[in-house]
């Protein structure tokens, strides 16, 4: 079955944790173009991990996960700001990035008919980043020394793929 990103969107943008809410309408554009610069730094970042000699790989594959998953929450934030929300945690930021951007079938066939299929965000992308975000908090609180070379790879290329593409569905909004 799949998850429905709408539904749970609304019952975050209705509750409230002390007094933050986890998705928030928002008038805050200017931070588009900042998270969307935070999210390409992280990520040079990634970089400089990835380039790294094999001794040092034993103590830096688990941050170039952690500044994967960091590099595309920042870019998520960027497109749900340009969708005038803003979100206060991971959670919320998964769920708004799922119900704003992921579009329902019918939706796919009316940008596919307008010749702007481009604009379409599928939904393996909120599964990138749901996959970051466990592996990030693998690699910062569980006693993992080492991670595969393919895993590790496999992280910054689905953060290469997820930066690409929110910087396509920004273009020109910022």
């Amino acid at each position: 079955m799949k998850f429905d990103y709408n539904n749970e969107f609304k019952q975050l943008l209705e509750e409230k944790s002390g007094k933050k809410y986890f998705i928030r309408e928002s008038q805050a554009k200017f931070k588009i173009k900042l998270f969307l610069e935070k999210s390409k730094g992280s990520f040079s970042l990634v970089n400089y991990v990835d380039k790294c000699s094999e001794v040092e790989k034993l103590f830096v594959d688990y941050w170039a996960i952690t500044i994967s998953y960091y590099s595309m929450l920042y870019a998520a934030k960027a497109a749900i700001l340009a969708k005038g929300y803003e979100t206060d945690d991971h959670y919320a930021t998964q769920i708004a990035l799922g119900a704003l951007l992921v579009p329902s079938e019918l939706e796919k066939e009316d940008l596919e008919l307008l010749e702007q299929g481009y604009k379409i965000f599928e939904e393996e992308y909120v599964e990138y980043l749901q996959d970051a975000h466990k592996e990030s908090n693998l690699a910062r609180y569980q006693a993992i020394r080492k991670y595969s070379e393919r895993r590790v790879k496999d992280i910054i290329e689905k953060t290469r793929k997820f930066i690409s593409k929110i910087e396509l569905v920004l273009e020109g909004r910022y």
